[in-house]
């Protein structure tokens, strides 16, 4: 056992000096400390710019206007209702719009809302009950701004479509764009159609809430003429229902919970998956160069090849381990030091972690799969002279793992389940990736523990067979071995059976 431990020592080592190994394990802090700062980058924070010509004197004009603020003021008023629900700060004002999650907010809730002071007034509530872990609320940016432009007002409709798209396209390079140019016609009224011009492709919610508007519009036209008093044809066309909404919060969803209990286990198999390839590649490398610089001969003169394989699998085992601990630890800085959506993220998904069992799962079936596919990379190190005669048997290799654990991934992250799940759970090479993606989206006890004894003996006759193998290809140099040497190599292990 101390010839194991200072093989495994050294393998250590000499993995952990490379600089490979340090720029992965950094990729993870990396990417979350700048995943915040990038997302600012990718966020498009300007709202579109809107100019309406009305031809009509300026009455549908103002109704578009409205229209675009009170909607505006909605969608505000949805989010903070979601941040107050999220973070359980219905107490500030329980007689609020904002602290009811129960309903579609009508035009009434927004008005109540703007005339109690709106975001400001609110805010200040929130402050007097608001705990220290809770992050600031974030209000989302305008999607539209209605801007003025007296030139274009004043063109004839004839020559409008040429003035147009200067402002669309404008030819300076400071110059800033218009996203939408609406043009209603004299004759809106006793003719429905109107135009509109798009910079790119024009976005359904804001045809919808033009359309919106222009139809009540029709319709308050449409009543009056058929005998109805102005403020009675305004009236039936703002008639609406109030909905009733019952959802869960954020994150509290049959689905929306399935994916963030799945983030865990579908790490720690993403995880499992990049380790092994990582950390096996390296032990890979380093046995080829032993084997071709001839160090094997001096290694194998002090210690016996069962030692020398599994020195370098332990070691390898405590690379990739180490490797993970260290990404595990950034993600729960993240989670609980830090604030944003990547924390509010992190934080119920180690819920999984309260349950015993699924800790246990994690943990036998993460270290059990890693011995088991490890030993793999083991065998080829010792059958392969070079890098070159290695990659040709790794390449079949990494296909028959990855593209399975490809699909399976991909289903569990969808919802679904099926009969490539099922089988992959219980085939050994792939039952640690299985079961481990499975925990999020539940999987019967008796699974686990059967794929669990099965992933056992696998692992355990992997390690035998292994054995036999690396023994009998060690000092074989020059021979690369056909497929029926290599099962003769497992069956009967030892010297002899490299001839």
């Amino acid at each position: 056992m101390n010839n194991v431990l200072i093989i495994a020592a050294r393998e250590f080592r000499q993995i952990t000096s490379m600089r490979s190994f340090w720029l992965t394990l950094l990729i993870l802090p990396i990417a979350l400390s700048l995943g915040p700062i990038a997302q600012r980058f990718l966020n498009d924070d300007g709202a579109d710019r809107v100019i309406v010509i009305d031809r009509t004197g300026g009455g549908e004009a103002r109704s578009i206007a409205q229209r675009l603020a009170a909607d505006q003021d909605r969608e505000l008023l949805q989010k903070l209702s979601r941040y107050v629900q999220r973070h359980k700060l219905e107490r500030a004002d329980p007689a609020a719009p904002w602290a009811s999650h129960d309903r579609w907010y009508s035009d009434a809730d927004v008005g109540q809302f703007l005339d109690s002071g709106g975001l400001d007034a609110a805010l200040a509530k929130i402050a007097r009950v608001k705990s220290s872990e809770a992050p600031d609320f974030k209000p989302p940016t305008a999607d539209y701004a209605v801007i003025e432009t007296p030139a274009l007002a004043t063109l004839p409709d004839a020559q409008l479509d040429a003035a147009v798209q200067r402002y669309l396209k404008p030819a300076g390079d400071k110059a800033k764009p218009v996203d939408y140019v609406l043009l209603i016609p004299r004759e809106f009224g006793a003719s429905p159609v109107v135009r509109l011009w798009a910079r790119g492709e024009a976005r359904p919610g804001f045809v919808a809430a033009i359309q919106d508007v222009l139809t009540r519009d029709l319709r308050s036209r449409f009543l009056q003429s058929q005998g109805l008093s102005p403020q009675a044809a305004q009236a039936a066309t703002v008639i609406a229902p109030t909905l009733a909404v019952s959802s869960p919060p954020p994150g509290g969803g049959a689905r929306e919970a399935m994916l963030v209990r799945s983030i865990l286990p579908l790490a720690a198999s993403y995880l499992l998956m990049m380790s092994l390839m990582l950390s096996g590649s390296w032990m890979l490398q380093g046995t080829v160069e032993e084997r071709s610089n001839k160090l094997l001969e001096t290694v194998l003169a002090c210690v016996s090849p069962e030692e020398l394989m599994y020195g370098k699998l332990l070691g390898t085992i405590a690379v990739g381990l180490s490797m993970i601990v260290a990404w595990v630890g950034c993600g729960i800085v993240a989670a609980y030091a830090t604030h944003g959506v990547i924390a509010d993220l992190i934080r119920p998904a180690l819920e999984p972690l309260t349950s015993p069992g699924t800790i246990i799962a994690l943990i036998y079936f993460f270290i059990t799969g890693y011995v088991g596919v490890s030993v793999i990379f083991l065998a080829i190190g010792g059958m392969s002279d070079s890098m070159r005669e290695a990659q040709g048997y790794l390449m079949p290799v990494l296909l028959a793992i990855l593209m399975p654990i490809t699909f399976l991934l991909q289903a569990i992250v969808a919802g679904r389940g099926g009969v490539l799940v099922e089988v992959l759970t219980w085939v050994p090479l792939w039952t640690p990736f299985a079961v481990l993606a499975r925990l999020g989206i539940g999987i019967p006890t008796w699974e686990v523990i059967g794929s669990g004894l099965v992933l056992a003996a696998f692992t355990a006759m992997s390690l035998v067979l292994v054995g036999r193998l690396f023994r009998a290809s060690l000092l074989a140099q020059g021979q690369r071995p056909n497929l029926r040497q290599v099962i003769a190599r497992m069956r009967h292990g030892g010297y002899s059976a490299i001839g």
